[in-house]
Order: C-alpha cells, then sequence, then structure tokens
C-alpha cells in the first residue's frame, strides 16, 4: 500500500517506450523542447512580420512554449499540445528549423 500510493505516481511517469519504431524516448523532452522552442522563435525573424508563415510559427510556437513552460510532467504537455507525443514534437520542432531557412528565400521572391 505504503508504496503504491507514494511510488505510484513517480513510476507513472517514467516512459520507457514511443510505440514508434525508430523513435527513441527522450527522458529530458520538457527541456529539448523548450530550447528548439526558443530556436525557433529566434529564427523565425529572419521572415519578414507581414509574412502569414511567420505569424503561423510564432503563435503555435509560443502556445507549445507556454504549455512546456507551464507542465512539468510530458503526459500533460502531450494532452494539452494535443499534437502526439513529445518525441514527436521534438521531431517537428527539428524539422521547422530546418524549414525556416528555405521560407525565408522564398519570402523575398
Amino acid at each position: 500500500m505504503f508504496l503504491r500510493r507514494f511510488a505510484g505516481p513517480l513510476l507513472a511517469q517514467v516512459k520507457e517506450t514511443t510505440g514508434i519504431v525508430g523513435l527513441e524516448v527522450v527522458p529530458n523532452a520538457r527541456e529539448v523542447l523548450i530550447s528548439l522552442y526558443n530556436k525557433t522563435l529566434n529564427e523565425i525573424k529572419i521572415i519578414p512580420e507581414n509574412v502569414p508563415y511567420r505569424r503561423h510559427v510564432e503563435a503555435f510556437t509560443n502556445h507549445r512554449m507556454k504549455v512546456c513552460r507551464e507542465e512539468e510532467d510530458w503526459e500533460t504537455i502531450e494532452k494539452r499540445i494535443a499534437c502526439g507525443q513529445v518525441e514527436e514534437l521534438i521531431e517537428d520542432a527539428e524539422s521547422e528549423l530546418q524549414l525556416i531557412p528555405k521560407m525565408a528565400d522564398l519570402s523575398h521572391l
């Protein structure tokens, strides 16, 4: 009873697998996401403010950053953002960072 009552919540927060082949668990996903979102918000500044892509990226990145700062638990982050597992969110953020320079080139055409 004691172990289940006090250790249960701690044990429940340990993610052992994503259940997705090739996608490893990131134990410090929250910190990784915050770092990636900060980088995204800095990188997106190369695109003019009037470009809809920039406004869209800033909006969803700010929302996700807010959730990550408010929540410590990866499960709650996943539920509130509702766009997959934290590891998938990391992949999405990394992809966005690769897309920004390409979109910047297109925004000047």
